[in-house]
């Protein structure tokens, strides 16, 4: 399951990431990281773009970059 598939609401854990090097040295910087738990906290209407919280504060990404996050609940 991917992170674009959650719902509003929902604490999942991040298994794994799957995309380029450059793209997941940004994504650990922020804290997201596999192992991390996050709250997925607001999606637009075309779930583009998807609000979390993760270690205490919020980011946003595109949907494109959640269907690329593998995570479990």
């Amino acid at each position: 399951m991917t992170l674009a598939e959650c719902k509003v609401g929902e604490k999942v854990k991040i298994e794994s990431l799957h995309m380029n090097h450059n793209q997941q040295r940004r994504f650990m910087e922020m804290g997201i990281l596999p192992g991390t738990e996050i709250e997925i906290v607001r999606m637009a209407p075309l779930k583009d773009p998807i609000s979390v919280r993760v270690r205490g504060f919020q980011i946003s990404f595109r949907k494109k970059e959640a269907e690329q996050i593998t995570i479990s609940h």
